[in-house]
């Protein structure tokens, strides 16, 4: 072969090189990925009412749990607490985890010693009712609009 004729070949090797990377003229592109977009998170700074807050969600776990002990079949205290948490916790995941836990945590607190509703479980309800009730209404005049 002379030069001349290895140019075209050359050429021709160069060209399908460069286009072994490209789809297809019959191929379609491929499509466009949805773009996911979460809701913006704001920075969580702790509210000084957020120990009282804790405690409050722990009484409603013991409470949650001793009136179900106690045959009170209403779900109330446990709706008073996601209440509590979709309306303070908006877009704040860690400051939800913690007061879910101190639900939680006052809801085991009880499991743990009453497996049955004696007196002394009524005893603590009704206790515990009265501190829901103080440390609500504490919050609410203290920091309430």
């Amino acid at each position: 072969m002379t030069g001349l004729t290895r140019t075209p070949w050359l050429v021709l090797c160069i060209v399908l090189t460069g286009l072994s990377g490209q789809p297809a003229l019959a191929q379609k592109k491929p499509a466009p990925q949805p773009t996911v977009t979460t809701p913006p998170q704001t920075e969580e700074k702790p509210t000084p009412y957020d120990g009282q807050l804790a405690r409050l969600a722990e009484v409603l776990g013991s409470i949650h749990y001793l009136r179900s002990l106690c045959g009170a079949a209403s779900g109330d205290w446990r709706s008073a607490m996601q209440t509590l948490l979709d309306t303070e916790t908006i877009n704040e995941p860690h400051r939800r985890e913690k007061l879910t836990a101190a639900f939680n945590r006052g809801y085991r607190a009880f499991a743990a010693v009453h497996t049955s509703c004696t007196p002394a479980a009524r005893t603590a309800e009704e206790r515990y009712r009265n501190e829901g009730a103080t440390l609500s209404g504490e919050i609410a005049t203290r920091y309430g609009n």
